[in-house]
């Protein structure tokens, strides 16, 4: 973990627990190959040691493949869902860039004929599977960056639910987790603002609740760019190290993340005593991105 992840999981708890609700932890373990048992067990373990107790979990993706798969058949049913061929260079090359790191994809697939996708079944061709998304605005409420507005087709275009390995995607098993396990309120940071609608299509098309969502400013390193487990200076372990105490370094993390007015020690519990939505909010709303420091 790092001070981003530290900073979002702390928000989470501060919104959740002030609301008179539960924390749901769900490991989000999809990739066999770079998720580890190890490595969730040290999240956990990093969560107890800042204080950051959740209520309901540990859940794991792994081993759902049957509730995604009934999913994508539903899906398949009540909106086009067709074979992608495309390889990186292809998507690089046909999409234009788009908000940044996002690219609009281009519906190549779409428009291929049966027995063109039949030729590159044929092949050997690996595929991917896109569901068809419509023209049209989808609107939601942001608990912190208020009222959006989004076009699949013109911000995102056709996107996978199902990958070239056979693994379902991460917006399929998202809406699914969130609706079997009762997530109702969603924090995260705002570079995931723009994945909100995909998943409120697929809610959409599944008959499934719709949370609440919030999405958080994101902590940057001095370039500018957002922390990473390169920022080694930021790592959990580097960061206990310099401020000797788990709630010396939440409270810095509050104290620079607008959650508490002094750079002094804080727990969780602490901060919560002072913590408002209604006071964050506009707070959170005004900043795409914190600079650590």
């Amino acid at each position: 973990m790092h001070a981003g992840n530290i900073y979002a999981a702390l928000c989470s708890w501060l919104i959740v627990k002030s609301q008179g609700g539960s924390m749901v932890l769900r490991i989000d373990d999809l990739d066999p190959d770079r998720c580890k048992p190890a490595f969730a067990t040290q999240v956990m373990r990093d969560f107890e040691q800042l204080g950051l107790f959740w209520d309901e979990g540990p859940f794991y993706q792994q081993g759902r493949e049957e509730a995604y798969r009934a999913a994508f058949e539903a899906i398949s049913e009540r909106a086009e869902v067709y074979p992608c061929f495309c390889t990186r260079a292809d998507l690089h090359a046909a999409s234009a860039p788009h908000l940044g790191e996002r690219s609009v994809y281009a519906g190549t697939c779409r428009r291929l004929s049966a027995a063109e996708r039949q030729q590159r079944t044929n092949a050997g061709r690996h595929c991917s599977w896109r569901v068809a998304v419509p023209d049209e605005e989808f609107q939601f409420s942001d608990l912190l960056q208020g009222p959006q507005e989004s076009n699949l087709a013109k911000e995102c275009g056709d996107f996978v639910i199902r990958r070239a390995d056979d693994a379902y995607g991460y917006h399929l098993a998202t809406v699914v987790d969130d609706a079997e396990q009762g997530v109702s309120c969603v924090v995260r940071g705002i570079d995931l603002l723009s994945s909100t609608p995909q998943q409120i299509y697929l809610q959409a098309l599944l008959g499934l609740p719709r949370p609440a969502y919030g999405h958080l400013p994101l902590m940057v390193n001095q370039d500018g760019k957002r922390l990473a487990k390169r920022d080694h200076d930021a790592a959990l372990d580097q960061l206990l190290g310099k401020y000797r105490t788990a709630e010396a370094l939440i409270g810095h993390i509050a104290f620079v993340g607008g959650l508490q007015p002094h750079d002094e020690p804080a727990t969780p519990e602490q901060l919560l005593s002072i913590f408002r939505l209604k006071d964050f909010a506009p707070k959170a709303a005004r900043h795409f991105a914190i600079s650590w420091q």
